[in-house]
């Protein structure tokens, strides 16, 4: 499971808790959240020297549990604790048209609140940000995919955008740490 590669290579990986009860869940046919991930609650954001934050799309935005996620921060928010820390985004959407730089955008306002400081992609992945020969999320602002219904499972090139930003966004915090 792509967990447990991504938590080997950069560390601790939680998820934010669920909002929506398994009745809804199940009507949506929403996949089963993995079991070996613990959840996250915002104080254990301060514990971090930086993040990337990582959603599905939902009508252009973060879905409502990574909102909730962020409105249950305003102790942190109230503190600054936060202020001065790079983050990244990342995201899945259901197709072209499902909001991939829209959602990134609309989740900067989460970062900006707190004094985060955004650490986009930019074009620093090289010729593979203009790949045009298969279907690639992602973009400027991070790394990303298209979910289709949820069966589409990430290709190896959005795999290695993610990868590269993961270390990306890591070698920032590290010298903004020092």
């Amino acid at each position: 499971m792509q967990w447990k590669v991504l938590k080997e290579h950069f560390g601790r990986m939680e998820q934010v808790p669920e909002t929506l009860p398994d009745v809804i869940l199940q009507k949506m046919k929403a996949p089963p959240k993995a079991n070996d991930v613990p959840e996250i609650r915002p104080e254990q954001l301060v514990e971090a020297d930086g993040f990337l934050f990582g959603f599905p799309s939902r009508f252009g935005v973060m879905s409502a549990q990574c909102k909730a996620f962020f409105d249950a921060s305003h102790e942190i928010w109230e503190t600054q604790a936060l202020a001065g820390k790079p983050a990244g985004i990342f995201w899945s959407t259901g197709f072209h048209g499902g909001g991939q730089e829209l959602t990134a955008l609309t989740a900067v306002t989460q970062l900006a609140h707190h004094g985060m400081i955004f650490v986009p992609l930019g074009y620093t992945f090289g010729n593979s940000m203009y790949e045009m020969n298969e279907v690639k999320g992602g973009s400027s602002y991070g790394a990303g995919t298209f979910a289709a219904d949820g069966s589409r499972q990430p290709t190896e090139l959005e795999l290695q955008q993610a990868f590269y930003q993961g270390k990306y966004v890591a070698g920032i915090a590290k010298k903004l740490k020092n």
